[in-house]
């Protein structure tokens, strides 16, 4: 396996880049990003938590990457392992590929908000065991160990929410932070720079700064080491300031389109 301390530098993402990376490990407890082989701006993340001898795969993407996410998991262990997915919306770059892990373990939960839920089936009809994010915020392993779900409404989705891991201090942000890079590398190095990567997404994805202000209310007790986007870069632990600070201060969305409205 890549193994990448998120304290370094972050590394270029090659076609060779062919195996899970490693971003935390301890305790039968490992976070491992999947990645998806895209060579444009809007590449999307897709992250596996592994807890023992169970496995929750966040975001699993588009229909055309399951193959390539499929092989990623087989090389941790058996994808049947998988018992749960998160879909932290509903967007096709996020979610389009659920019923395709549905055919891979009929058992599988799907942990989406009820906004979500609603919504899902429009990608193919199927028979699956749905866990709602806002009347069950959290998932508890077989080990004792639980991740939390975060509700995160219109940033973008107003299904949006993310997901907690405090075992690794990981979290999961969806959306949120999401950056749009050309010269894209898997953890931010400079955040000065990462900000208008930020903005490309932001000001025009993102609802508006109330939705954001709120949503740092929500986690600011919360401790951090690392914020996982399911676009650009993977934020480190000495950003994390920096990173609280850009949502808080954020102008976007019907704060740009209607700015004379209260």
């Amino acid at each position: 396996m890549n193994t990448i301390d998120l304290n370094e530098s972050g590394k270029v993402f090659r076609e060779e880049y062919d195996h899970p990376t490693v971003l935390f490990q301890d305790d039968g407890h490992a976070i491992y990003w999947l990645g998806v082989p895209e060579a444009t701006a809007f590449r999307s993340n897709t992250y596996l938590i592994v807890d023992q001898n169970e496995a929750i795969i966040v975001d699993p993407g588009g229909v055309d990457h399951f193959e390539f996410v499929q092989n990623r998991v087989s090389q941790i262990l058996p994808p049947e392992r998988v018992v749960a997915q998160i879909l932290s919306h509903q967007d096709p770059d996020v979610a389009a590929s659920f019923p395709l892990w549905v055919d891979v373990n009929p058992y599988i939960k799907v942990i989406a908000s009820s906004r979500a839920l609603t919504l899902l089936n429009h990608f193919r009809d199927c028979r699956y065991e749905s866990l709602n994010s806002i009347d069950h915020p959290e998932y508890k392993f077989n080990s004792g160990k639980v991740i939390r779900f975060i509700p995160s409404p219109f940033l973008h989705s107003p299904a949006a929410f993310t997901t907690y891991d405090p075992f690794s201090k990981f979290l999961f942000s969806g959306d949120i932070w999401a950056a749009v890079d050309m010269e894209w590398k898997l953890v931010v190095e400079d955040f000065s720079t990462h900000r208008l990567k930020l903005n490309l997404f932001h000001l025009d994805f993102m609802a508006s700064g109330k939705a954001a202000r709120g949503f740092i209310e929500r986690i600011r007790e919360l401790e951090i080491d690392a914020i996982l986007p399911q676009h650009g870069s993977i934020i480190p632990v000495r950003f994390i300031p920096m990173a609280l600070d850009y949502l808080n201060r954020l102008n976007c969305g019907i704060d740009i389109f209607y700015p004379d409205i209260n």
